[in-house]
């Protein structure tokens, strides 16, 4: 390796003073720079002096008030970003209860940093709950007070405006235990038995739209029901107390197949495999979209723990005819002897052909994956295509514009079909691209088997839509 690479080993030959030299030099017109080094200076110091200087940063951030654009939001949470390394990775380790301290302070800062900048990446709701994980251990190591703990999870909990402490009592339940359990139920129960607050006077517009779903009287009534729930549930499921977890759902909400599969899981963790059975059985889905994915690979879960595989290795196959649920197809082939499992395979895909939704169909053929199959399902079903979920389309296109090009060409098409029907003016862009590629396929098409050509196709799309201006405004820029 030459001597000139930027590493560091090649940079230590410099020696120190040289390399603080060059230090000051690059830190010159750099806010992030020069914070970041008087940490470090801090840091040799000790952990109090170094947690000094965090603190003082975190106050700063939570009382700043101006928005964060795009030009520096970059800095921004990579701010945020090396005062929660500075908390875990060098300040906890030397003092867990100051770490602690300081990370739960700059966790309290979700809900001022939300409402300065956007987070469509999602970038800093991971860094928080990064945090959040992260605090666990630290509280375990600083020997907190599991009373004084438990009053400051139920302030926590009971104020989550942003979600920012969801979670949070699961991630303590170690550092909690028995008495700080205690004490946070003895919150709940005092709270619940507190008279309703009056709350401030709601803006006339909510008040009208709280009228008008007859809400006015119970709403806040039915908020702290709501919170008390939560909070219960989370200290069953933490403790392990699956009955309270259970006692703490509504009869309607024990009848939702996603509810049934989640506390199933729960009662076979505790070996309470019949338990859980009943709970499933109690709440089946009445089709795909109501939690049926969930709840059948419970239910298959609880067979099996139940030494019941047959009936397992017959519900596999069941749940693929109503789902199209690859990962039941796969296990359901991988139990059957030789050549059955091609049979069965075969079957499974002749059946995905006529499958009722058209979505699924194209996902399970994209996944599994089938190209020559997928391909036939969309020049016999091509009508069907509209109105099918945009990412099933859009995978499903990706797959056979390489082999299958007219397949592919009609897959985009109702994607343009369905932008312009609804007059979805943001997708636009999306559209034309979809367009662009529709005519890149055209040389390679040698017939479109009754279909219309990519001119035709584009005569009828301008004499169905030409008055969309800022479509075609797309299509030139592409």
């Amino acid at each position: 390796m030459s001597k000139k690479t930027l590493n560091a080993e090649n940079l230590a030959t410099l020696g120190a003073e040289r390399l603080a030299q060059l230090l000051i030099e690059v830190s010159t017109g750099s806010a992030d720079i020069k914070r970041r080094l008087r940490l470090e200076l801090s840091h040799n110091l000790g952990p109090q002096e170094l947690g000094r200087d965090v603190r003082k940063r975190l106050v700063t951030l939570r009382r700043s008030q101006s928005t964060i654009g795009w030009r520096k939001r970059k800095a921004f949470v990579k701010d945020l970003q090396t005062q929660s390394e500075m908390i875990i990775q060098r300040i906890a380790p030397d003092d867990a209860a100051l770490g602690f301290d300081l990370l739960w302070q700059f966790i309290e800062l979700a809900p001022a940093v939300h409402t300065r900048t956007d987070d469509k990446t999602g970038d800093i709701s991971d860094m928080f709950h990064a945090a959040l994980t992260a605090i666990g251990p630290i509280a375990e190591r600083a020997l907190l007070d599991p009373k004084s703990l438990g009053d400051r999870v139920w302030d926590a909990v009971s104020d989550s405006g942003f979600g920012e402490f969801d979670g949070i009592i699961a991630v303590l339940a170690k550092p909690l235990g028995p008495t700080g359990f205690a004490q946070l139920k003895t919150r709940v129960d005092a709270y619940e038995a507190e008279p309703l607050a009056q709350p401030d006077m709601d803006h006339e517009a909510l008040a009208f739209l709280r009228a008008l779903r007859s809400e006015t009287g119970n709403y806040h009534a039915e908020q702290k029901a709501r919170l008390i729930r939560a909070i219960r549930q989370d200290i069953a499921e933490a403790e392990g107390d699956t009955d309270t977890l259970i006692a703490q759902y509504s009869p309607a909400a024990l009848r939702h197949p996603a509810t049934a599969a989640e506390i199933a899981r729960l009662l076979m963790a505790q070996g309470r495999n019949e338990d859980a059975l009943t709970r499933l059985q109690s709440a089946p889905p009445d089709g795909p979209d109501d939690g049926m994915d969930d709840w059948d690979s419970a239910y298959i879960d609880c067979l099996l723990a139940l030494d019941r595989a047959d009936d397992a290795q017959s519900f596999r196959w069941e749940s693929f005819l109503n789902t199209l649920n690859k990962d039941a197809l796969r296990a359901h082939l991988a139990l059957l002897p030789d050549f059955d499992d091609v049979e069965a395979e075969d079957r499974a895909r002749q059946h995905a052909q006529t499958f009722h939704d058209m979505g699924r169909a194209l996902q399970f053929l994209t996944d599994w994956p089938d190209a020559p199959g997928l391909s036939q399902l969309v020049q016999d079903r091509v009508l069907d295509l509209l109105g099918t979920p945009n990412q099933a389309r859009v995978d499903a296109a990706e797959t056979l514009r390489l082999r299958y090009p007219l397949s592919a060409v009609l897959v985009w098409r109702s994607l343009i079909a369905d932008i312009l029907n609804s007059g979805d003016r943001l997708s636009y862009a999306q559209a034309a691209d979809h367009l662009a590629e529709c005519a890149s396929m055209d040389a390679e098409i040698e017939s479109y088997a009754g279909q219309p050509d990519h001119a035709a196709f584009l005569t009828a799309l301008q004499a169905h839509h030409g008055q969309k201006a800022l479509f075609w405004k797309q299509v030139a820029k592409v």
